[in-house]
């Protein structure tokens, strides 16, 4: 009998550490959770610059340029309006098409993707974008909401957008695992997750007939590799630099949903049905 239990006696002491093991990683995750959370955009406020400016009026034959999403859509981080990643696309679409560019900024700070359709219904009832940016997803992975859930949301909203005849480009889900404010495990974790939604978005924005570009690829390494440039003081949004290089990342597919055709570089991901209707109107 004695020589039975031992082996039993064993089994329960490693189930039993095990168990506790895992409580105490539960009990990490939920301290560094409420850390991030009281540490991320706190110095910033939840105020941004206002952005709804006219871009280059001389040039004429205006492009309706629209940003919808969460705060990086929105520009926190910026230190002027100038640096939103709104204002640096609207430069340079002007800059790379001649014309003159309208911006308007519906994004909100802390917007899940459940929140963008209320910024759609916000909008002016006549007003129509001839390009939409989205930029949506950090904060489905922080308040862990179902990527099934996320992607049906941006689901209604991109059908919403070309039932209205607007263009719609979504930059895809940030790497959480690049933000110095997130301290390991939950790191990894949220990397793990953001990673997951982006790929689903894609899916998703492609398969609509959208282009998608994968943030993750396109400006991850640099804020990974420059952190104390790319980041503003919360190490969570990013500063005027970083948003100078996402919009930067972001052009081609903006300009290929206008129309204009040419290579797009890796991390942008076309049409998988079919090409834009910019594109089928040439």
């Amino acid at each position: 009998m004695r020589a039975g239990r031992a082996p039993l006696a064993a089994v329960a002491a490693i189930a039993s550490t095990a168990a506790l093991l895992v409580v105490t990683a539960a009990g990490v995750l939920r301290i560094q959770a409420r850390a991030a959370r009281r540490i991320i955009g706190k110095p910033l406020g939840e105020g941004v610059p206002l952005v709804q400016k006219i871009y280059k009026k001389k040039y004429g034959d205006p492009v309706e340029l629209l940003l919808l999403g969460d705060s990086i859509a929105a520009g926190l981080g910026a230190t002027n309006p100038g640096e939103t990643l709104g204002a640096q696309l609207a430069k340079r679409l002007a800059k790379k098409t001649r014309r003159t560019v309208r911006l308007r900024v519906g994004a909100h700070v802390g917007s899940e993707t459940s929140m963008v359709r209320a910024q759609l219904a916000a909008l002016p009832a006549r007003y129509r974008a001839d390009v939409a940016v989205l930029v949506v997803g950090g904060n489905d992975v922080t308040h862990r909401v179902r990527p099934a859930e996320s992607v049906r949301h941006l689901r209604e909203v991109v059908e919403a957008l070309l039932a209205a005849g607007t263009e719609v480009v979504v930059g895809t889900c940030p790497d959480l695992g690049a933000l110095p404010a997130v301290a390991q495990p939950l790191r990894s974790l949220a990397s793990r997750s953001s990673r997951q939604l982006a790929a689903a978005q894609r899916d998703l924005v492609t398969g609509l007939g959208c282009h998608a570009v994968s943030l993750a690829e396109v400006v991850g390494p640099f804020f990974v590799a420059e952190p104390d440039n790319m980041f503003a003081v919360d190490r969570f949004h990013p500063s005027g630099a970083g948003y100078r290089r996402t919009a930067k990342a972001m052009m081609p597919s903006v300009l290929a949903a206008l129309g204009h055709t040419h290579p797009l570089p890796v991390g942008h991901y076309p049409p998988s049905s079919g090409p834009t209707r910019s594109q089928a109107r040439e």
